[in-house]
């Protein structure tokens, strides 16, 4: 028996040998069999040098899945991003190995694109991302036709897209974000039928979006962001909404409607459609279920805000700086929701600025204060050279879209955005801390920071009027100096004080030179409304996974604002009755004795006492010294002129803070003048809307009177639409669609919103200002007068420009907010027509384009009025709504005509323009107003008013009307070409060019 189990346990054990040895032998031949054709080998060689990578270890097998020099080693040493792997596919005939992975990420690569990747014929999947790459894309790469991922996200690249691309028809995901290519999105994208992943944001490559992505039914995700080049329409995305999950169209010129299948897609969960230029609505037919974020910060969007019981439970929904109706604290919307977070941080404009930044807040400023100090991301602090606490708000639940106010109700933030793949649905805090790195003789205030995704404001209200110094600390403690992965991150982002942009691509580290290094920049702010704002925005510049996910966007360490006067604060309190009592005799004595100064020094019967009146007036806006204006505008230089007109002269100037304005001078000797200043001033000082132009103040000095506006910088719309040749705008039609609704919306501010009803009576295109996005504002209130409904006759003084004028007001001196309707009426028909009523229509049948319009609508031919220079590329039914509701605000009755807020939402297609019958001809009847006659009675006026005044030239005969005595022929502040205007007082007219 033991002998037959000694020879039992024999064989099992020579058996177990055997089989070791097999394993042993078998495992030596499976590696044997790992064989990269030799050209490929020799191609790595050459990939390794072109990109400048030194470490990979040709000794070793690159097929071998154990070796540690071809993959990533799975250590904590290596930095979150960080990867380098190469992987082969050995299942191919013959026992040949393939190359078809090569992912090199985070790694401080300072070479080329490799050319000899066309080496590699079997690759599928190239990832070069977060390196220091540079040059152009290979045309070689155009023959990898088995390419299904191609990533290169966050380098230094350059160049064009090879139109060779077109062919790599096999790819799913395409990532180029981050880089500094050239030329504009390439049409040949449409080729990818197979693409889920598109991303292009901050490439440097320029609009439009090329139509043919419609063509891409795959789409998962799509993101293109922050590209240049003309306004353009919403894309079409209608074949991959069943599909996409993830859609960013940050900063892309949309000039449009949101379309409404956008919140149909049962899939999408992030949506980011920020700082476009989107109009319209928010749909109310709200049925995509999965929605987390939609962020729509930075539009024009108005209507009603989205009920929040019509939105996904847990959504975050920014909606901060739109044009939506306002929403006060009883509403909806602002009652606190726990399932959702909805930012309205300046979603509207109340006409009062506390109310657009606290919109649910029943708020009034009881006290003012005249200083802000927080440390951003931390906690309360008092550093040991500072004399001041700093406030912190490392608590606040920031979260994606959501407004924070300080436990003290005196300061807050909006912070927008969401970190795309950073894993965090929330982010709640938005906080980052430098950790437990040891930096000798650094304050604490650098070792925290807030961060945002998209954009970050920090506002103080109840904040005295005044000029103030602004501090902001700046430290970068997320990337570091050193030759590590983390060295290769850059931030980059824009930084605004009080709505001016004081920084463009600021990056902390490269004006530190280094990071971990402490950095302040300090600048001047002016408070008029007392309310303070500094913003951050992030450009989509910069890298986004360096050193970890959700590392970039602005980055703020602490703020400190100082007044440059001197703050008066109120010591103890005492009895409010003897304070009234003491100020009431007081303000009696010294009005007393100035009565009695001013009747001795003669002065109350004085010319001057005019000037002395504008001098003392509360203005309730910003004051100016007369040497600030004049340093300004270099001594009001001729070179700094902007146009000049009956009542002065307008200067282009630039104060200390850099702020650039536009300086009216009115001249010292006209009585109209100052009856226009003191008008101007106020009316407008307590108007605040964006598409009203704002005035930062005035001044009263040296027998001098002057206004100081917001500079434009593109003139007006007359001179935009049929100016000189050299001053045209190529105004496409959804700029001219918006410029339309953007007046419509100024005027319903007037007539509806704003607490005083205001009639502006001289709207005209030479009136209407563009700014930089041409975005439409109304200016020169000078003629404005307050709508009083049981006062509209005016019997004295008739104001306004022939042509715009309404004929009821014109004629019978019968003034309502209806005769600016009629005005716009006749802008909106130049809009679209691009010529100007006031041409000489004289060798033709019709009077004036008015005249014109009603024969086409008689002939039903009236997109023939459309501007020919468009040709076909408009919006043929947007074109005739703006046609028809012109028409409407032309009728010559009054009674007739839509108020403004009507118009404006036939214009945005919200209600049928038959309803209101605009298209009955009987409407404005045969004669219309006989429109010939009514000139010629004006022409006959003016040659008399001439002919006694000794006019020395001729008046052309197109021309606009208005309601000043200064004597002077010259340009207007505006008209950069000469527009006559008339006065009507009483019965006789006389003439003169006023703004």
């Amino acid at each position: 028996m033991n002998t037959t189990s000694n020879t039992m346990s024999l064989f099992v054990l020579t058996l177990v040998f055997v089989i070791l040895a097999w394993l042993e032998a078998g495992s030596v031949d499976a590696q044997s069999r790992l064989r990269l054709p030799q050209e490929e080998v020799d191609a790595l060689r050459e990939i390794g040098d072109q990109l400048g990578k030194k470490d990979w270890d040709f000794r070793e097998n690159p097929c071998d899945p154990n070796s540690q020099n071809w993959r990533t080693e799975k250590s904590s040493k290596n930095p979150e991003g960080y990867n380098n792997t190469v992987m082969c596919n050995c299942t191919y005939p013959d026992g040949l190995c393939h190359v078809e992975y090569i992912i090199l990420k985070g790694q401080n690569l300072d070479g080329i694109l490799p050319p000899s990747l066309a080496k590699l014929p079997y690759i599928k999947d190239i990832d070069l991302t977060n390196n220091y790459l540079r040059g152009n894309i290979p045309r070689e790469w155009a023959s990898l036709q088995r390419l299904d991922y191609l990533m290169f996200s966050s380098n230094s690249l350059t160049g064009m897209l090879p139109t060779s691309f077109a062919g790599l028809r096999n790819l799913t995901d395409f990532r180029i974000s981050d880089n500094n290519f050239t030329g504009q999105i390439p049409k040949f994208i449409q080729n990818w039928k197979k693409l889920e992943r598109l991303d292009i944001g901050a490439s440097g490559m320029t609009g439009p979006i090329p139509s043919g992505i419609s063509s891409l039914h795959q789409l998962k995700s799509l993101t293109i962001t922050d590209i240049g080049g003309p306004n353009q329409s919403f894309p079409d995305l209608t074949n991959s909404a069943d599909n996409l999950e993830l859609l960013y169209l940050r900063n892309c010129n949309i000039s449009d409607e949101i379309p409404a299948y956008i919140w149909k897609m049962a899939f999408l969960e992030n949506l980011d459609l920020s700082f476009n230029k989107l109009v319209g609505q928010i749909s109310k037919d709200i049925t995509g279920k999965k929605f987390e974020f939609m962020f729509l910060t930075g539009n024009m969007l108005s209507g009603d805000v989205p009920d929040p019981k019509l939105l996904p439970n847990g959504v975050n929904v920014d909606l901060s700086y739109n044009n939506f109706t306002w929403q006060g604290p009883k509403q909806p919307t602002c009652q606190q929701n726990l399932k959702l977070d909805i930012n309205l941080y300046k979603s509207s404009s109340s006409g009062n600025t506390l109310k657009d930044i606290l919109p649910c807040k029943d708020f009034i400023c009881r006290e003012y204060g005249c200083s802000l100090h927080v440390n951003c991301g931390g906690n309360y602090l008092k550093e040991d050279n500072e004399k001041v606490w700093y406030e912190g708000d490392e608590t606040a639940d920031a979260s994606a879209a959501k407004t924070y106010l300080s436990k003290n109700n005196k300061w807050g933030f909006s912070s927008t955005g969401d970190f795309q793949d950073d894993g965090d649905d929330q982010n709640k805090a938005y906080v980052e801390t430098l950790g437990s790195v040891p930096l000798p003789n650094i304050p604490q205030m650098y070792t925290t920071a807030r961060i945002s995704p998209l954009s970050l404001t920090y506002f103080r209200y109840c904040l005295k009027n005044g000029s103030y110094n602004v501090s902001l600390h700046f430290m970068e403690i997320l990337f570091t100096s050193d030759n590590t992965s983390s060295s290769l991150g850059r931030r980059i982002f824009d930084i605004y004080v009080q709505d001016k942009i004081v920084l463009k691509d600021f990056n902390i580290q490269k004006e530190a030179q280094g990071a971990r290094k402490p950095l302040i920049k300090y600048f001047n702010a002016n408070v008029t409304d007392n309310i303070l704002e500094i913003r951050f925005t992030w450009a989509g510049k910069g890298t986004t996974r360096v050193h970890k996910r959700g590392a970039y966007g602005p980055l703020i360490s602490a703020i400190s604002v100082n007044p440059n006067f001197k703050c008066t604060s109120g010591g103890k309190k005492k009895n409010k009755s003897v304070i009234y009592v003491t100020v009431i005799v007081l303000a009696l004595l010294i009005i007393t004795s100035s009565l009695v100064i001013l009747r001795w020094k003669g002065w109350l019967n004085s010319r001057e006492r005019k000037e002395r009146i504008l001098r003392g007036l509360d203005l309730q806006t910003g004051v100016f010294t007369y040497k600030q204006l004049k340093v300004a505008t270099n001594n009001f230089d001729a070179a700094n002129k902007l146009g000049e007109g009956g009542f002065g002269s307008v200067y282009k100037g630039t104060l200390l803070d850099g702020t650039i304005i536009a300086v009216k001078q009115l001249s010292s000797g006209s009585n109209q003048g100052k009856r226009e200043f003191v008008n101007e001033i106020g009316m407008i000082s307590s108007l605040r809307h964006p598409n009203l132009v704002r005035l930062h103040g005035c001044c009263a000095e040296h027998k001098q009177l002057l206004l100081v506006y917001e500079f434009l910088e593109n003139n007006n719309l007359a001179r935009a639409l049929f100016g000189q040749k050299e001053s045209l705008f190529d105004l496409n039609w959804p700029t001219r669609q918006i410029i339309c609704i953007g007046i419509a919306k100024g005027l319903v501010f007037l007539h509806e919103e704003s607490n005083l009803k205001i009639v502006h009576r001289d709207i005209k295109a030479t009136n209407i200002l563009l700014d930089k996005d041409l975005n439409a504002k109304i200016s020169d209130f000078g003629l404005a007068k307050l709508d009083e409904e049981e006062n509209t006759h005016i019997s004295t003084r008739i104001a306004g420009t022939i042509g715009y004028m309404a004929p009821e007001y014109a004629l019978w001196g019968y003034l309502t907010d209806k005769a600016d309707v009629y005005s716009f009426g006749v802008v909106a028909l130049e809009i679209v027509s691009g010529k100007s009523n006031m041409k000489d229509f004289s060798n033709t049948d019709h009077v004036c384009l008015l005249d014109r319009a009603l024969a086409m609508q008689r002939d039903e031919t009236l997109l023939e009025l459309v501007d020919p220079r468009l040709g076909s590329d408009y919006h043929k039914e947007e074109a005739m709504r703006m046609i028809q509701v012109a028409l409407l605000c032309i009728t010559p009755t009054p009674a007739l005509r839509p108020i403004m807020s009507s118009v404006l939402a036939m214009l945005q297609g919200d209600i049928r323009i038959q309803d209101l019958n605009v298209e009955d001809p009987n409407m404005h009847g045969e004669d219309h107003y006989k429109f010939q006659a009514l000139r010629d009675k004006y022409n006959d006026k003016l040659k008399r008013s001439k002919s006694s005044s000794q006019s020395q030239s001729e008046i052309p005969i197109a021309s606009s009307v208005n309601v000043n005595d200064a004597s002077s022929s010259t340009m207007s502040m505006h008209d950069l070409y000469p527009l006559e205007t008339w006065i009507l007082r009483d019965d006789s007219i006389s003439m003169s060019v006023i703004n």
